[in-house]
């Protein structure tokens, strides 16, 4: 077998996954935190401790969406 060419760095459409990636995560936060009336003691630390780390997810992400902006602006040099 032959030895194959990687495939180009395609940072075209970083910003707009991130941005998704931003709303899903935002939407489990959500749904998590309805879920926390109906929890009991254990599944409600669980819950504030998956949110927590989901917050610290959200922002690296949004970071993460400003420096590939930027990057954009200046043709991903």
């Amino acid at each position: 077998m032959a030895w194959q060419q990687p495939n180009p760095d395609d940072r075209s459409d970083n910003v707009e996954r991130l941005q998704e990636a931003i709303n899903n995560t935002f939407e489990n936060m959500c749904k998590a935190e309805d879920a926390l009336e109906h929890a009991s003691a254990k599944d409600r630390a669980d819950i504030e401790a998956k949110n927590h780390r989901r917050e610290e997810s959200l922002t690296a992400m949004r970071n993460e969406v400003k420096e590939e902006a930027a990057d954009r602006e200046n043709g991903y040099q």
